[in-house]
């Protein structure tokens, strides 16, 4: 059975940058409670910087959440003077605001009535059956495409285990801390959050199914989005947790799915679309990344992964093909450099197509709305 040494032994392992001592000795560590459930623990933080604190929270929990036998880590973040090393006072209340990171398998959702991002109007997830299909770009440049309109978006990359939009974003900062919450890091207009701004770049994340749905959440009730017109969320290839997860949590407006024109990746979104009916997310459309290929010499347009998978896999579920995106080597460039295609060539063509993608995404929610609800999983 997991022994509170066993999690104060974990908790050393995280050092302030300041004074190079483990928090434990520094007795930041308060309220620590072991169970047969999980751990839970108040770190109170007394004069680090709020970059500091956010960063010390999440080894935290990334540090509990890897010892053996443990299936819920909540991790509360306190204020004011710490006591004594390792005290944690079980029956004194910590003034902390907190951060649930995790559940045991099969715990029960979150309740229907609570909205963890009041102020967000309208909710969309990109997803995709299979990976190598291009979701992240398509998610990134919907995103910016709806920011210029006029519009307020946040983007949360929900693929804790392949984080890539920092990188197509080209931020490099950690998000700040205010009154307990999290400040979402800005780029090219857009509100961000990923586990990749607050992770070493070749720094693997190995969290299981609870892990990820905390996250989710966290990043829901814990960040100071504000009010937002639309939050686009890059999901993670496949029908996991983190599909499941944010449908559990929140009432999603849509999902527009990516794929590929080739038989293979029609066979794994099929797979995700039917994922979704189940969960009672309305399906938006289909995207057909990839479909042709421009050559820069002679012009031919050539169906390099197929043809016209996009839009047969539309009419069998009887939803619209949003677009068709040619392959094209610029936005690859944009994803690579930090500055993607809507932004780096707002006037080509391909950035003109995201731009009519976010207007079919726009119509398209006003068509579903309200169909969406909570699903009840078993």
């Amino acid at each position: 059975m997991l022994t509170e040494q066993q999690v104060l032994d974990a908790l050393r392992g995280i050092r302030d940058p300041d004074s190079q001592k483990d928090i434990v000795a520094l007795g930041l560590v308060r309220d620590l409670a072991v169970d047969a459930g999980g751990v839970s623990v108040t770190l109170a933080f007394t004069g680090q910087a709020p970059a500091t604190k956010a960063t010390m929270h999440s080894m935290a929990t990334r540090l509990l959440g890897q010892i053996p036998g443990i299936g819920r880590v909540q991790v509360k973040m306190g204020g004011g003077p710490a006591p004594a090393p390792h005290a944690h006072a079980p029956g004194q209340p910590a003034q902390a605001h907190g951060h649930a990171h995790g559940q045991p398998q099969g715990a029960p959702a979150a309740p229907a009535q609570v909205n963890l991002i009041p102020e967000v109007r309208h909710t969309v997830a990109v997803s995709s059956g299979k990976g190598g299909v291009g979701k992240s770009t398509v998610a990134v440049n919907l995103a910016l495409a709806l920011r210029k309109t006029g519009a307020t978006v946040g983007l949360i990359d929900t693929d804790v285990y392949g984080p890539d939009v920092p990188l197509m974003l080209g931020t490099r900062g950690k998000p700040g801390m205010f009154d307990n919450k999290i400040i979402p890091v800005e780029a090219h207009g857009l509100k961000l959050m990923s586990i990749g701004l607050l992770v070493n770049e070749r720094e693997a994340v190995v969290w299981r199914g609870p892990m990820i749905h905390s996250f989710i959440q966290q990043m829901l009730k814990d960040v100071m989005w504000g009010a937002l017109d639309f939050m686009v969320f890059d999901m993670p290839p496949g029908t996991g947790d983190a599909q499941l997860s944010l449908s559990q949590v929140l009432p999603l407006g849509g999902v527009v799915m990516v794929t590929t024109p080739q038989d293979v990746a029609l066979l794994d979104v099929r797979k995700a679309i039917g994922m979704f009916q189940r969960l009672n997310v309305p399906i938006l459309g289909i995207v057909e990344n990839m479909s042709t290929f421009a050559c820069p010499h002679c012009g031919q347009h050539t169906a390099i992964f197929g043809d016209a998978g996009g839009g047969r896999l539309a009419d069998e579920y009887g939803v619209p093909l949003l677009a068709r995106l040619p392959l094209d080597p610029e936005t690859r460039v944009g994803g690579d450099e930090g500055t993607p295609i809507t932004v780096r060539r707002p006037d080509s063509a391909q950035a003109r197509a995201f731009r009519d993608l976010a207007a079919a995404v726009t119509m398209r929610l006003d068509e579903v709305g309200g169909l969406g609800s909570l699903p009840k999983i078993s």
